[in-house]
């Protein structure tokens, strides 16, 4: 029995402000601020002095911006809708269109950070060490823009706060973008800063990353609905981001029980 409380989805415009055919997106918007933060913290941990100079810093991060758009766009290609671009390959460089992977953005980073290394003479883990921090505040700002696109709605629910989503059914939903938002992004923040304030054998800190990563991810998904040309995966319970996950959340792990190991 649903809960005749129900939150209605507050409308927001998905333009922030247009002239003629040119105009500013909330998601793209996001994007930018996922960057912005990703910047900022970045050269505070490279004041504070360790493995990056803020110069090299600086190369590092563009590398890892380009890394996440294309990752982020093949990922959600190859993953969650491959029939429809292979028929369209060329719709995949429409990013604006919508239609992002984290885990494809994840391995796009993940092959720039590697070749970012590389370039500047620094190893694998001790790029990644660095990057991981900085990450879960772009997730907090996409799931936001997730949010006010009114897309990847949670299941049906008769919670006080389920919230009635446009195109979703006259059904209030869990607000999951909201959870990921705060798990993936709030927490997971917070969890790996504190991590990396100290001193940590090389991988722990990227091994925490993926650990609270994986887990956050995986409970989130409990509470978000499928995607409608996927849906459940295996057992009416396991999702596509499930699936995808829990292999970054076995690696957290793995990373943890090495870096500990080896020091």
């Amino acid at each position: 029995m649903y809960t005749r409380r129900m939150l209605q989805f507050p409308h927001i415009a998905p333009e922030i402000v247009s002239i003629g055919p040119l105009a500013v997106r909330w998601y793209g918007a996001m994007y930018v601020l996922a960057f912005a933060a990703a910047m900022l913290l970045g050269r505070l941990r490279a004041a504070r002095g360790g493995a990056f100079t803020r110069a090299q810093f600086d190369d590092v991060i563009i590398f890892g911006f380009l890394g996440v758009l294309l990752g982020a766009r093949f990922g959600y290609a190859l993953f969650y809708n491959p029939a429809y671009y292979f028929r369209h390959p060329l719709e995949i460089l429409l990013i604006w269109k919508g239609g992002m992977s984290f885990h494809g953005g994840f391995l796009g980073v993940l092959l720039a950070q590697w070749a970012a290394g590389r370039r500047l003479g620094k190893g694998f883990f001790t790029t990644m060490d660095f990057m991981a921090p900085l990450v879960p505040p772009g997730l907090f700002f996409v799931r936001i823009g997730n949010f006010i696109n009114a897309e990847l709605w949670g299941r049906v629910t008769d919670v006080p706060w389920g919230m009635v989503f446009p195109g979703a059914g006259s059904l209030p939903r869990h607000p999951s973008q909201l959870y990921e938002a705060f798990l993936e992004g709030a927490v997971l923040f917070v969890v790996v800063w504190i991590f990396s304030a100290k001193q940590r054998p090389t991988m722990a800190v990227s091994g925490v990353f993926a650990l609270g990563y994986g887990v956050f991810r995986c409970f989130a998904e409990m509470f978000r609905q499928p995607d409608a040309h996927i849906g459940f995966v295996a057992f009416d319970f396991l999702t596509m981001g499930m699936l995808l996950s829990l292999p970054i959340a076995l690696t957290g792990a793995v990373l943890l029980f090495l870096a500990y190991r080896r020091k």
